[in-house]
Protein backbone atom coordinates (compact mmCIF):
# COMPACT_ATOMS: atom_id res chain seq x y z
CA UNK A 1 0.00 0.00 0.00
CA UNK A 2 1.28 3.45 -0.92
CA UNK A 3 0.67 6.65 1.04
CA UNK A 4 -0.65 9.47 -1.11
CA UNK A 5 -0.22 13.10 -0.18
CA UNK A 6 -2.35 16.09 -1.17
CA UNK A 7 0.07 19.03 -1.04
CA UNK A 8 -1.37 22.53 -0.72
CA UNK A 9 0.10 26.04 -1.00
CA UNK A 10 0.30 28.48 1.89
CA UNK A 11 0.86 32.17 1.25
CA UNK A 12 0.82 32.73 5.00
CA UNK A 13 -0.15 31.12 8.31
CA UNK A 14 -3.87 31.69 7.69
CA UNK A 15 -3.71 29.86 4.37
CA UNK A 16 -1.63 27.06 5.86
CA UNK A 17 -4.09 26.45 8.66
CA UNK A 18 -6.98 26.55 6.17
CA UNK A 19 -5.22 23.99 3.97
CA UNK A 20 -4.75 21.55 6.87
CA UNK A 21 -8.32 22.05 8.09
CA UNK A 22 -9.76 21.38 4.63
CA UNK A 23 -7.93 18.15 4.00
CA UNK A 24 -4.32 18.76 2.95
CA UNK A 25 -1.79 16.11 3.95
CA UNK A 26 1.04 18.64 3.65
CA UNK A 27 1.58 22.31 2.89
CA UNK A 28 4.46 24.22 1.35
CA UNK A 29 5.27 27.72 2.53
CA UNK A 30 7.99 30.30 2.06
CA UNK A 31 10.24 31.65 4.81
CA UNK A 32 11.20 35.31 5.06
CA UNK A 33 13.84 34.90 2.33
CA UNK A 34 14.82 32.64 -0.56
CA UNK A 35 11.40 31.25 -1.55
CA UNK A 36 10.36 31.25 -5.21
CA UNK A 37 7.67 33.84 -4.42
CA UNK A 38 9.31 36.97 -3.04
CA UNK A 39 5.89 38.38 -2.13
CA UNK A 40 4.98 35.38 0.05
CA UNK A 41 7.45 35.35 2.95
CA UNK A 42 6.70 34.20 6.50
CA UNK A 43 8.36 34.47 9.88
CA UNK A 44 9.91 31.47 11.62
CA UNK A 45 7.38 31.90 14.43
CA UNK A 46 4.48 31.50 12.00
CA UNK A 47 6.09 28.47 10.35
CA UNK A 48 6.64 26.92 13.80
CA UNK A 49 2.98 27.47 14.66
CA UNK A 50 1.95 25.87 11.38
CA UNK A 51 4.18 22.86 12.11
CA UNK A 52 2.62 22.41 15.54
CA UNK A 53 -0.88 22.52 14.10
CA UNK A 54 -0.17 20.28 11.12
CA UNK A 55 1.69 17.65 13.11
CA UNK A 56 -1.41 16.97 15.22
CA UNK A 57 -2.83 15.30 12.11
CA UNK A 58 0.51 13.83 11.03
CA UNK A 59 0.41 16.39 8.22
CA UNK A 60 3.70 17.90 7.10
CA UNK A 61 5.16 21.33 6.43
CA UNK A 62 7.65 21.93 3.63
CA UNK A 63 9.53 25.21 3.29
CA UNK A 64 10.64 26.64 -0.04
CA UNK A 65 14.30 27.66 -0.18
CA UNK A 66 14.27 27.36 -3.94
CA UNK A 67 15.83 30.48 -5.38
CA UNK A 68 19.32 30.83 -6.83
CA UNK A 69 21.52 32.39 -4.17
CA UNK A 70 24.11 35.13 -4.49
CA UNK A 71 27.44 34.47 -2.83
CA UNK A 72 26.78 37.16 -0.22
CA UNK A 73 23.56 35.36 0.82
CA UNK A 74 25.13 32.03 1.73
CA UNK A 75 25.67 32.76 5.43
CA UNK A 76 22.08 33.90 5.89
CA UNK A 77 20.76 30.87 4.01
CA UNK A 78 22.92 28.56 6.14
CA UNK A 79 21.47 30.05 9.32
CA UNK A 80 17.95 29.71 7.91
CA UNK A 81 18.44 25.99 7.30
CA UNK A 82 19.52 25.47 10.90
CA UNK A 83 16.53 27.42 12.18
CA UNK A 84 14.10 25.46 9.99
CA UNK A 85 15.53 22.21 11.33
CA UNK A 86 15.11 23.42 14.91
CA UNK A 87 11.42 24.33 14.52
CA UNK A 88 10.63 20.92 13.04
CA UNK A 89 9.82 21.46 9.37
CA UNK A 90 9.59 18.20 7.47
CA UNK A 91 11.33 19.05 4.19
CA UNK A 92 12.99 21.86 2.29
CA UNK A 93 12.44 22.50 -1.43
CA UNK A 94 15.71 23.31 -3.15
CA UNK A 95 16.83 24.71 -6.50
CA UNK A 96 20.38 25.91 -5.81
CA UNK A 97 22.77 23.03 -5.12
CA UNK A 98 24.62 25.28 -2.68
CA UNK A 99 21.68 24.74 -0.31
CA UNK A 100 22.27 21.00 -0.53
CA UNK A 101 25.90 21.56 0.45
CA UNK A 102 24.83 23.70 3.41
CA UNK A 103 22.53 20.93 4.63
CA UNK A 104 25.43 18.48 4.35
CA UNK A 105 27.62 20.79 6.41
CA UNK A 106 25.06 20.94 9.21
CA UNK A 107 24.63 17.17 9.14
CA UNK A 108 28.39 16.72 9.47
CA UNK A 109 28.12 18.76 12.67
CA UNK A 110 25.45 16.43 14.04
CA UNK A 111 22.40 18.54 13.18
CA UNK A 112 19.41 16.48 12.02
CA UNK A 113 18.17 18.13 8.85
CA UNK A 114 14.75 17.92 7.17
CA UNK A 115 14.35 15.89 3.98
CA UNK A 116 15.45 17.61 0.79
CA UNK A 117 13.10 17.88 -2.18
CA UNK A 118 14.30 18.96 -5.62
CA UNK A 119 12.08 21.85 -6.71
CA UNK A 120 10.44 21.88 -10.12
CA UNK A 121 12.82 24.82 -10.71
CA UNK A 122 15.60 22.24 -11.19
CA UNK A 123 13.95 21.41 -14.54
CA UNK A 124 13.08 17.73 -14.03
CA UNK A 125 11.97 16.35 -17.40
CA UNK A 126 13.34 12.79 -17.56
CA UNK A 127 14.54 9.74 -15.64
CA UNK A 128 18.22 10.60 -16.09
CA UNK A 129 17.71 13.94 -14.35
CA UNK A 130 15.64 12.40 -11.55
CA UNK A 131 18.24 9.65 -10.95
CA UNK A 132 20.99 12.24 -10.81
CA UNK A 133 19.12 14.26 -8.18
CA UNK A 134 18.49 11.13 -6.13
CA UNK A 135 22.20 10.31 -6.20
CA UNK A 136 22.86 13.87 -5.03
CA UNK A 137 20.76 13.16 -1.94
CA UNK A 138 17.21 14.28 -2.75
CA UNK A 139 14.48 11.96 -1.47
CA UNK A 140 11.84 13.57 -3.69
CA UNK A 141 11.75 15.29 -7.08
CA UNK A 142 9.04 17.69 -8.24
CA UNK A 143 8.40 16.89 -11.88
CA UNK A 144 8.09 19.41 -14.70
CA UNK A 145 4.47 20.38 -15.27
CA UNK A 146 4.74 19.52 -18.96
CA UNK A 147 5.20 15.76 -18.51
CA UNK A 148 2.61 13.31 -19.79
CA UNK A 149 1.25 10.41 -17.80
CA UNK A 150 3.43 8.04 -19.85
CA UNK A 151 6.54 10.09 -19.09
CA UNK A 152 5.72 10.06 -15.37
CA UNK A 153 5.21 6.30 -15.48
CA UNK A 154 8.52 5.80 -17.28
CA UNK A 155 10.41 7.87 -14.72
CA UNK A 156 8.87 5.87 -11.87
CA UNK A 157 9.74 2.62 -13.63
CA UNK A 158 13.36 3.62 -14.08
CA UNK A 159 13.87 5.30 -10.68
CA UNK A 160 11.29 3.65 -8.37
CA UNK A 161 13.15 4.61 -5.19
CA UNK A 162 12.45 8.34 -5.69
CA UNK A 163 9.27 9.98 -4.44
CA UNK A 164 7.62 11.79 -7.34
CA UNK A 165 5.64 14.98 -6.81
CA UNK A 166 3.55 16.44 -9.63
CA UNK A 167 1.25 19.41 -10.04
CA UNK A 168 -2.48 18.80 -10.36
CA UNK A 169 -3.99 22.28 -10.20
CA UNK A 170 -3.25 25.97 -10.63
CA UNK A 171 -1.56 28.54 -12.83
CA UNK A 172 0.85 27.44 -15.57
CA UNK A 173 4.16 28.97 -16.62
CA UNK A 174 4.58 28.67 -20.37
CA UNK A 175 8.29 27.91 -20.01
CA UNK A 176 9.77 24.87 -18.33
CA UNK A 177 10.40 25.96 -14.74
CA UNK A 178 13.99 26.93 -14.15
CA UNK A 179 14.51 27.56 -17.87
CA UNK A 180 12.86 30.99 -18.10
CA UNK A 181 15.02 34.10 -18.23
CA UNK A 182 12.61 36.47 -19.98
CA UNK A 183 11.60 38.40 -16.87
CA UNK A 184 15.22 38.94 -15.87
CA UNK A 185 16.24 39.96 -19.39
CA UNK A 186 13.34 42.38 -19.94
CA UNK A 187 12.70 43.79 -16.49
CA UNK A 188 15.69 42.87 -14.31
CA UNK A 189 13.47 40.61 -12.19
CA UNK A 190 14.62 37.01 -12.11
CA UNK A 191 12.05 34.20 -12.00
CA UNK A 192 14.79 32.11 -10.40
CA UNK A 193 15.00 34.67 -7.61
CA UNK A 194 11.29 34.73 -6.86
CA UNK A 195 10.64 37.99 -8.73
CA UNK A 196 8.88 36.92 -11.94
CA UNK A 197 7.30 39.87 -13.77
CA UNK A 198 4.96 37.55 -15.74
CA UNK A 199 6.38 38.20 -19.18
CA UNK A 200 4.20 35.36 -20.48
CA UNK A 201 1.00 37.22 -19.51
CA UNK A 202 1.78 40.21 -21.77
CA UNK A 203 0.16 41.05 -25.10
CA UNK A 204 2.32 40.60 -28.20
CA UNK A 205 1.95 41.23 -31.91
CA UNK A 206 2.84 38.09 -33.90
CA UNK A 207 4.65 38.98 -37.13
CA UNK A 208 6.24 36.88 -39.90
CA UNK A 209 9.42 37.33 -41.94
CA UNK A 210 7.61 39.68 -44.34
CA UNK A 211 6.43 41.96 -41.53
CA UNK A 212 2.82 40.80 -41.79
CA UNK A 213 0.89 40.82 -38.51
CA UNK A 214 -1.06 37.77 -37.40
CA UNK A 215 -2.77 39.53 -34.56
CA UNK A 216 -2.10 41.15 -31.20
CA UNK A 217 -2.95 38.60 -28.53
CA UNK A 218 -1.65 37.08 -25.31
CA UNK A 219 0.21 34.46 -27.29
CA UNK A 220 2.15 32.99 -24.36
CA UNK A 221 -0.62 33.03 -21.75
CA UNK A 222 -1.92 29.59 -20.76
CA UNK A 223 -5.08 28.39 -19.11
CA UNK A 224 -4.88 27.02 -15.57
CA UNK A 225 -4.21 23.37 -14.86
CA UNK A 226 -7.00 21.14 -13.54
CA UNK A 227 -6.40 17.39 -13.21
CA UNK A 228 -9.04 16.51 -10.65
CA UNK A 229 -10.45 13.87 -13.01
CA UNK A 230 -7.03 12.25 -13.51
CA UNK A 231 -5.69 11.77 -9.99
CA UNK A 232 -6.00 8.00 -10.09
CA UNK A 233 -4.03 7.80 -13.34
CA UNK A 234 -1.23 9.86 -11.82
CA UNK A 235 -1.18 7.74 -8.67
CA UNK A 236 -1.01 4.56 -10.74
CA UNK A 237 1.86 6.11 -12.72
CA UNK A 238 3.89 6.44 -9.51
CA UNK A 239 3.13 9.97 -8.26
CA UNK A 240 2.89 10.06 -4.44
CA UNK A 241 2.41 13.80 -3.91
CA UNK A 242 -0.36 15.66 -5.74
CA UNK A 243 0.52 19.35 -5.69
CA UNK A 244 -1.75 22.38 -5.88
CA UNK A 245 -0.16 25.61 -7.14
CA UNK A 246 -1.00 28.93 -5.52
CA UNK A 247 1.33 30.50 -2.96
CA UNK A 248 0.02 33.93 -3.93
CA UNK A 249 -3.64 32.90 -3.62
CA UNK A 250 -5.88 33.80 -0.68
CA UNK A 251 -7.46 31.53 1.93
CA UNK A 252 -10.77 31.19 0.03
CA UNK A 253 -8.92 29.69 -2.94
CA UNK A 254 -7.10 27.27 -0.65
CA UNK A 255 -10.27 26.19 1.15
CA UNK A 256 -12.24 25.50 -2.00
CA UNK A 257 -9.53 23.81 -4.07
CA UNK A 258 -8.12 21.68 -1.25
CA UNK A 259 -11.60 20.51 -0.25
CA UNK A 260 -12.45 19.55 -3.83
CA UNK A 261 -9.28 17.54 -4.36
CA UNK A 262 -9.38 15.95 -0.90
CA UNK A 263 -12.90 14.67 -1.48
CA UNK A 264 -11.95 13.25 -4.87
CA UNK A 265 -8.85 11.59 -3.44
CA UNK A 266 -10.92 10.01 -0.68
CA UNK A 267 -13.33 8.60 -3.26
CA UNK A 268 -10.44 6.86 -5.02
CA UNK A 269 -9.04 5.44 -1.80
CA UNK A 270 -12.45 4.15 -0.70
CA UNK A 271 -12.59 2.13 -3.93
CA UNK A 272 -9.02 0.88 -3.60
CA UNK A 273 -8.25 0.55 0.13
CA UNK A 274 -5.67 -2.15 -0.51
CA UNK A 275 -3.63 0.04 -2.87
CA UNK A 276 -3.60 3.52 -1.37
CA UNK A 277 -4.07 5.45 1.85
CA UNK A 278 -3.76 9.09 2.89
CA UNK A 279 -0.43 10.10 4.41
CA UNK A 280 -2.05 12.13 7.21
CA UNK A 281 -4.81 11.40 9.68
CA UNK A 282 -8.28 12.84 10.07
CA UNK A 283 -11.57 13.28 8.33
CA UNK A 284 -13.19 16.54 7.26
CA UNK A 285 -16.83 17.49 7.74
CA UNK A 286 -17.56 20.34 5.30
CA UNK A 287 -20.41 22.80 5.55
CA UNK A 288 -20.13 23.80 1.87
CA UNK A 289 -19.88 22.11 -1.51
CA UNK A 290 -16.53 22.80 -3.22
CA UNK A 291 -16.73 24.15 -6.77
CA UNK A 292 -13.52 24.73 -8.73
CA UNK A 293 -15.30 27.00 -11.21
CA UNK A 294 -15.93 29.53 -8.45
CA UNK A 295 -12.29 30.28 -7.67
CA UNK A 296 -9.69 32.13 -9.75
CA UNK A 297 -9.09 30.45 -13.09
CA UNK A 298 -8.35 31.33 -16.69
CA UNK A 299 -10.27 28.34 -17.94
CA UNK A 300 -8.96 24.84 -17.33
CA UNK A 301 -6.72 22.35 -19.12
CA UNK A 302 -5.13 19.04 -18.15
CA UNK A 303 -2.11 20.39 -20.08
CA UNK A 304 0.10 17.67 -21.63
CA UNK A 305 -1.12 14.85 -19.39
CA UNK A 306 -2.38 12.86 -22.39
CA UNK A 307 -0.12 14.33 -25.01
CA UNK A 308 -0.28 17.50 -27.06
CA UNK A 309 -3.68 19.14 -27.43
CA UNK A 310 -4.43 22.50 -29.09
CA UNK A 311 -6.72 24.09 -26.50
CA UNK A 312 -4.29 24.87 -23.66
CA UNK A 313 -3.78 28.60 -24.15
CA UNK A 314 -5.72 31.65 -23.01
CA UNK A 315 -4.78 34.06 -25.82
CA UNK A 316 -7.67 36.49 -25.33
CA UNK A 317 -6.90 37.42 -21.73
CA UNK A 318 -4.46 36.58 -18.95
CA UNK A 319 -7.11 37.37 -16.34
CA UNK A 320 -9.59 35.17 -14.52
CA UNK A 321 -12.72 34.39 -16.50
CA UNK A 322 -14.61 32.30 -13.97
CA UNK A 323 -17.73 30.24 -14.56
CA UNK A 324 -20.18 30.62 -17.41
CA UNK A 325 -23.49 31.94 -16.05
CA UNK A 326 -25.64 32.55 -19.14
CA UNK A 327 -26.21 34.90 -22.06
CA UNK A 328 -27.52 38.42 -22.20
CA UNK A 329 -31.18 38.17 -23.17
CA UNK A 330 -32.03 41.86 -23.37
CA UNK A 331 -30.80 45.31 -22.39
CA UNK A 332 -33.26 47.73 -20.88
CA UNK A 333 -32.16 51.17 -19.70
CA UNK A 334 -29.61 50.65 -16.94
CA UNK A 335 -30.28 46.92 -16.54
CA UNK A 336 -30.03 43.64 -18.39
CA UNK A 337 -31.82 40.31 -18.30
CA UNK A 338 -29.76 37.10 -18.33
CA UNK A 339 -30.95 33.82 -19.84
CA UNK A 340 -29.70 30.92 -17.74
CA UNK A 341 -30.11 29.04 -14.48
CA UNK A 342 -27.49 30.84 -12.39
CA UNK A 343 -28.49 32.77 -9.28
CA UNK A 344 -26.97 36.20 -8.79
CA UNK A 345 -26.21 38.36 -5.75
CA UNK A 346 -25.45 42.00 -5.13
CA UNK A 347 -21.73 42.53 -5.57
CA UNK A 348 -21.10 39.75 -8.10
CA UNK A 349 -18.29 40.39 -10.57
CA UNK A 350 -19.20 39.53 -14.17
CA UNK A 351 -17.28 39.77 -17.43
CA UNK A 352 -17.68 39.22 -21.16
CA UNK A 353 -15.66 39.36 -24.36
CA UNK A 354 -16.52 42.32 -26.57
CA UNK A 355 -16.44 42.35 -30.37
CA UNK A 356 -12.67 42.96 -30.31
CA UNK A 357 -12.18 39.84 -28.12
CA UNK A 358 -11.24 42.04 -25.16
CA UNK A 359 -12.36 41.00 -21.68
CA UNK A 360 -14.61 43.59 -20.07
CA UNK A 361 -15.64 43.33 -16.42
CA UNK A 362 -18.34 44.99 -14.37
CA UNK A 363 -19.88 44.80 -10.90
CA UNK A 364 -23.52 43.98 -10.19
CA UNK A 365 -24.94 46.70 -7.99
CA UNK A 366 -28.32 45.00 -7.54
CA UNK A 367 -29.66 41.62 -8.59
CA UNK A 368 -33.39 41.04 -8.93
CA UNK A 369 -33.50 37.36 -9.93
CA UNK A 370 -32.11 37.38 -13.51
CA UNK A 371 -32.54 41.13 -13.90
CA UNK A 372 -29.16 42.73 -13.16
CA UNK A 373 -28.44 46.38 -12.47
CA UNK A 374 -24.71 47.13 -12.93
CA UNK A 375 -23.04 49.94 -11.08
CA UNK A 376 -22.36 51.29 -14.57
CA UNK A 377 -23.57 49.74 -17.82
CA UNK A 378 -20.50 48.33 -19.61
CA UNK A 379 -19.71 49.50 -23.12
CA UNK A 380 -19.89 46.95 -25.90
CA UNK A 381 -22.40 44.65 -24.20
CA UNK A 382 -25.21 43.43 -26.42
CA UNK A 383 -27.85 40.66 -26.47
CA UNK A 384 -26.54 37.16 -27.12
CA UNK A 385 -23.14 37.68 -25.51
CA UNK A 386 -21.91 35.07 -23.03
CA UNK A 387 -21.45 36.18 -19.44
CA UNK A 388 -18.96 34.76 -16.94
CA UNK A 389 -18.76 35.26 -13.17
CA UNK A 390 -15.28 35.75 -11.77
CA UNK A 391 -16.36 36.99 -8.34
CA UNK A 392 -19.19 35.09 -6.62
CA UNK A 393 -20.39 37.12 -3.66
CA UNK A 394 -22.60 34.40 -2.17
CA UNK A 395 -19.80 31.80 -2.36
CA UNK A 396 -17.28 34.21 -0.82
CA UNK A 397 -19.67 34.94 2.03
CA UNK A 398 -20.09 31.21 2.59
CA UNK A 399 -16.33 30.64 2.74
CA UNK A 400 -15.91 33.51 5.22
CA UNK A 401 -17.78 31.50 7.88
CA UNK A 402 -16.86 28.20 9.54
CA UNK A 403 -16.63 25.77 6.66
CA UNK A 404 -15.10 22.60 8.06
CA UNK A 405 -14.12 20.57 11.09
CA UNK A 406 -11.20 18.20 10.72
CA UNK A 407 -10.93 15.52 13.37
CA UNK A 408 -9.28 12.16 13.95
CA UNK A 409 -11.84 9.44 14.76
CA UNK A 410 -10.85 7.25 17.67
CA UNK A 411 -12.35 4.26 19.44
CA UNK A 412 -11.99 3.69 23.18
CA UNK A 413 -12.10 0.59 25.30
CA UNK A 414 -12.32 0.60 29.10
CA UNK A 415 -11.41 -2.54 30.99
CA UNK A 416 -11.04 -3.51 34.63
CA UNK A 417 -7.59 -4.81 35.60
CA UNK A 418 -6.45 -6.67 38.68
CA UNK A 419 -5.40 -3.45 40.36
CA UNK A 420 -7.51 -0.80 38.69
CA UNK A 421 -8.63 0.36 35.21
CA UNK A 422 -7.14 0.50 31.72
CA UNK A 423 -8.30 2.79 28.92
CA UNK A 424 -7.17 1.99 25.39
CA UNK A 425 -7.59 4.66 22.68
CA UNK A 426 -7.03 3.79 19.00
CA UNK A 427 -7.15 5.81 15.79
CA UNK A 428 -9.83 4.27 13.57
CA UNK A 429 -8.31 2.56 10.56
CA UNK A 430 -4.76 2.88 11.90
CA UNK A 431 -2.35 1.02 14.17
CA UNK A 432 -1.90 4.12 16.32
CA UNK A 433 -3.03 3.56 19.88
CA UNK A 434 -2.33 4.57 23.45
CA UNK A 435 -3.10 3.01 26.84
CA UNK A 436 -3.61 4.83 30.15
CA UNK A 437 -3.90 2.93 33.43
CA UNK A 438 -4.82 3.87 36.96
CA UNK A 439 -4.78 2.05 40.29
CA UNK A 440 -8.32 1.85 41.56
CA UNK A 441 -10.08 -0.18 44.22
CA UNK A 442 -13.11 -1.78 42.61
CA UNK A 443 -16.41 -0.86 44.20
CA UNK A 444 -19.69 -2.44 43.15
CA UNK A 445 -22.09 0.15 41.75
CA UNK A 446 -25.63 0.41 43.02
CA UNK A 447 -27.01 1.38 39.58
CA UNK A 448 -25.91 0.91 35.92
CA UNK A 449 -22.72 2.85 35.05
CA UNK A 450 -22.27 2.25 31.33
CA UNK A 451 -24.13 5.33 30.15
CA UNK A 452 -22.12 7.67 32.39
CA UNK A 453 -18.85 5.98 31.46
CA UNK A 454 -19.51 6.45 27.75
CA UNK A 455 -20.59 10.06 28.27
CA UNK A 456 -17.46 10.97 30.25
CA UNK A 457 -15.02 9.23 27.93
CA UNK A 458 -16.60 10.74 24.80
CA UNK A 459 -15.99 14.30 25.95
CA UNK A 460 -12.94 15.06 23.80
CA UNK A 461 -13.65 18.78 23.79
CA UNK A 462 -11.29 20.95 21.72
CA UNK A 463 -8.83 18.16 20.93
CA UNK A 464 -8.34 16.97 17.36
CA UNK A 465 -9.89 13.62 18.29
CA UNK A 466 -13.52 12.63 17.89
CA UNK A 467 -15.00 9.58 19.57
CA UNK A 468 -16.56 7.07 17.20
CA UNK A 469 -17.15 4.21 19.64
CA UNK A 470 -16.71 3.26 23.31
CA UNK A 471 -16.69 -0.28 24.61
CA UNK A 472 -16.80 -1.15 28.31
CA UNK A 473 -16.06 -4.64 29.56
CA UNK A 474 -18.48 -6.29 31.96
CA UNK A 475 -16.25 -5.97 35.04
CA UNK A 476 -15.69 -2.24 34.52
CA UNK A 477 -19.39 -1.70 33.84
CA UNK A 478 -20.28 -3.14 37.28
CA UNK A 479 -17.89 -0.78 39.07
CA UNK A 480 -18.67 2.62 40.51
CA UNK A 481 -16.10 4.91 38.84
CA UNK A 482 -15.99 8.61 39.75
CA UNK A 483 -16.39 10.93 36.77
CA UNK A 484 -13.16 12.71 37.76
CA UNK A 485 -11.25 9.46 37.44
CA UNK A 486 -12.70 8.78 33.99
CA UNK A 487 -11.81 12.31 32.88
CA UNK A 488 -8.25 11.87 34.10
CA UNK A 489 -7.89 8.56 32.23
CA UNK A 490 -9.24 10.19 29.07
CA UNK A 491 -6.87 13.16 29.28
CA UNK A 492 -3.84 10.92 29.77
CA UNK A 493 -4.80 8.66 26.88
CA UNK A 494 -5.37 11.67 24.61
CA UNK A 495 -1.96 13.14 25.51
CA UNK A 496 -0.21 9.83 24.82
CA UNK A 497 -1.98 9.32 21.51
CA UNK A 498 -1.27 12.88 20.35
CA UNK A 499 2.41 12.43 21.21
CA UNK A 500 2.56 9.12 19.37
CA UNK A 501 0.98 10.62 16.24
CA UNK A 502 3.59 13.38 16.09
CA UNK A 503 6.48 10.99 16.79
CA UNK A 504 5.35 8.87 13.84
CA UNK A 505 5.89 11.70 11.35
CA UNK A 506 9.13 10.16 10.12
CA UNK A 507 7.22 7.27 8.56
CA UNK A 508 5.67 7.34 5.08
CA UNK A 509 5.86 10.07 2.44
CA UNK A 510 8.66 12.61 2.70
CA UNK A 511 10.75 10.97 5.41
CA UNK A 512 13.39 13.04 7.14
CA UNK A 513 16.02 10.33 6.67
CA UNK A 514 19.06 11.35 4.64
CA UNK A 515 20.04 7.93 3.34
CA UNK A 516 21.92 9.43 0.41
CA UNK A 517 23.86 12.01 2.37
CA UNK A 518 27.23 10.64 1.26
CA UNK A 519 26.39 10.67 -2.45
CA UNK A 520 28.65 12.58 -4.79
CA UNK A 521 27.17 15.96 -5.63
CA UNK A 522 27.14 16.84 -9.31
CA UNK A 523 26.54 20.57 -8.83
CA UNK A 524 23.99 20.39 -11.64
CA UNK A 525 22.09 23.62 -12.29
CA UNK A 526 20.02 25.01 -15.14
CA UNK A 527 22.49 27.11 -17.11
CA UNK A 528 21.26 30.67 -17.79
CA UNK A 529 21.84 32.10 -21.26
CA UNK A 530 24.48 34.67 -21.99
CA UNK A 531 22.66 37.95 -22.48
CA UNK A 532 25.79 39.62 -23.73
CA UNK A 533 25.94 37.82 -27.06
CA UNK A 534 26.38 34.44 -28.66
CA UNK A 535 24.18 32.50 -30.99
CA UNK A 536 21.73 29.63 -31.09
CA UNK A 537 20.55 28.03 -27.89
CA UNK A 538 22.46 30.44 -25.66
CA UNK A 539 19.96 33.13 -26.65
CA UNK A 540 16.89 31.23 -25.45
CA UNK A 541 14.87 33.22 -22.96
CA UNK A 542 12.21 30.52 -22.69
CA UNK A 543 11.93 26.82 -23.48
CA UNK A 544 8.28 25.90 -24.02
CA UNK A 545 6.36 22.74 -24.78
CA UNK A 546 3.48 24.99 -25.78
CA UNK A 547 3.76 25.74 -29.50
CA UNK A 548 2.03 28.69 -31.15
CA UNK A 549 2.33 27.11 -34.59
CA UNK A 550 0.60 23.95 -33.39
CA UNK A 551 -2.08 25.91 -31.50
CA UNK A 552 -2.97 27.76 -34.72
CA UNK A 553 -3.30 24.51 -36.66
CA UNK A 554 -0.10 24.81 -38.69
CA UNK A 555 1.95 21.84 -37.45
CA UNK A 556 2.19 19.57 -40.48
CA UNK A 557 3.92 16.87 -38.45
CA UNK A 558 0.73 16.52 -36.40
CA UNK A 559 -1.88 16.79 -39.11
CA UNK A 560 -2.03 20.56 -39.44
CA UNK A 561 -2.18 22.74 -42.54
CA UNK A 562 0.87 24.25 -44.25
CA UNK A 563 1.59 27.63 -42.66
CA UNK A 564 0.51 30.68 -44.74
CA UNK A 565 3.49 32.72 -43.57
CA UNK A 566 7.21 32.86 -44.14
CA UNK A 567 9.26 32.23 -41.04
CA UNK A 568 10.84 33.17 -38.71
CA UNK A 569 7.96 34.40 -36.58
CA UNK A 570 8.51 37.19 -34.10
CA UNK A 571 6.69 38.33 -30.97
CA UNK A 572 6.67 42.12 -30.62
CA UNK A 573 6.03 43.76 -27.24
CA UNK A 574 4.07 46.96 -26.92
CA UNK A 575 7.31 48.92 -26.46
CA UNK A 576 8.74 47.50 -29.68
CA UNK A 577 11.09 44.88 -28.27
CA UNK A 578 11.20 41.77 -30.42
CA UNK A 579 11.60 38.06 -29.65
CA UNK A 580 12.09 35.40 -32.28
CA UNK A 581 10.30 32.05 -32.13
CA UNK A 582 12.39 28.98 -32.82
CA UNK A 583 10.49 25.76 -33.53
CA UNK A 584 12.57 22.78 -32.46
CA UNK A 585 10.44 20.09 -34.07
CA UNK A 586 12.91 17.31 -33.26
CA UNK A 587 12.18 17.83 -29.54
CA UNK A 588 8.65 19.16 -30.11
CA UNK A 589 9.58 22.38 -28.36
CA UNK A 590 9.25 26.11 -29.00
CA UNK A 591 11.99 28.46 -27.85
CA UNK A 592 11.61 32.19 -27.36
CA UNK A 593 14.85 33.91 -28.36
CA UNK A 594 16.17 37.38 -27.81
CA UNK A 595 17.11 39.28 -30.95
Amino acid sequence: MRSIELLAPAKNLECGLAAIDHGADAVYIGAERFGARAAAGNSLDDIARLCGYAHQFRAKVYVTVNTLLRQDEHDEARRLLRSLAEIGVDAILVQDMAVMMMAREWMAQGVSMPALHASTQTDNRDAERVRQLYEDGFSRVVLARELSIDEMRDIHRQVPQVELEAFVHGALCVSYSGACYASEYCFGRSANRGECAQFCRLKFDLTDADGRSWGERYWLSLKDMCRIDHLEEMMDAGVVSLKIEGRLKDADYVKNVVAAYSQRLNEIIRRRPGDYCRSSLGQCAYSFTPNLNKTFNRGYTDYFLHGRTPDIASPDTPKAIGEYVGRVKELRGHSMNVAGTAQFANGDGLCFFNDRRELVGFRVNRADNNRLFPLQMPKGLRPGMALYRNADQAFSTLLAHDTVRRSIPVSMSLAATAGGLSLSMSVVGSDDHAVAEVAFEHQLAQKPQKENIIRQLSRLGDTVFECSAVTVDADAERCFIPSSLLSDLRRRAVAQLAHFVELSLGQGVGTRGQENSQAGLSHSQPVPPSFGGGTGEAQALMQCRHCIRYAMGYCVRRGGRPAPWREPLTLVMGDGRRFRLQFDCQHCQMNVLKI
